[in-house]
């Protein structure tokens, strides 16, 4: 494709490939904003993977048609994560179709062992967010919460401001 020699062929396109792709996604992380590579949705998550997949595909195109068709889809994708996130904050009814709630895991130091078996949280996992937040004992903590990123939050202290639930869901 560029040199004569496979070795140095090789060389170039790994370096003027990866370098031209690399300054694409900055371009258009710059066109869409900061939330580009955010993990705050699980679609987010989602668009961050698929970014890379095609960055790395990109990178090792062996034609000008395998190097511009990951580009151009890393940039539809971010344009659609971009769409999505208007969409998402300018409309209720389209935030409730593609935002899955927040679900509560335990409360005021009971853990809510029927969410845990619906969220397929094992109890041993709980356990383990609660060690990483330095948490001494059970009834240090307010609220745990399973978040649409499938992250766990724990929150705990003395008290705790409601507001911080009100998106959450309890499970029956």
């Amino acid at each position: 494709m560029f040199l004569s020699t496979e070795i140095a062929d090789i060389l170039a396109r790994a370096l003027v490939l990866s370098s031209l792709a690399v300054f694409w996604v900055i371009v258009v992380v710059r066109f869409v904003g900061l939330r580009a590579f955010s993990k705050m949705t699980a679609f987010d998550f989602v668009i961050t993977v698929a970014t890379g997949s095609l960055l790395a595909g990109a990178s090792q195109a062996s034609s000008w048609s395998g190097f511009f068709q990951p580009v151009l889809a890393i940039s539809v994708l971010l344009s659609v994560q971009y769409a999505v996130s208007i969409l998402r904050r300018k409309s209720d009814r389209f935030e409730k179709v593609v935002q899955n709630t927040p679900v509560l895991l335990m409360r005021d130091g009971v853990i809510l062992y029927h969410a845990l078996k619906t969220t397929r949280v094992a109890e041993n996992d709980l356990a383990a967010k609660l060690r990483e937040a330095n948490v001494l004992d059970l009834s240090e903590v307010r609220a745990v919460v399973l978040e649409t990123t499938g992250d766990i939050s724990v929150l705990h202290g003395v008290s705790l401001a409601p507001w911080l639930l009100n998106d959450v869901r309890t499970v029956d």
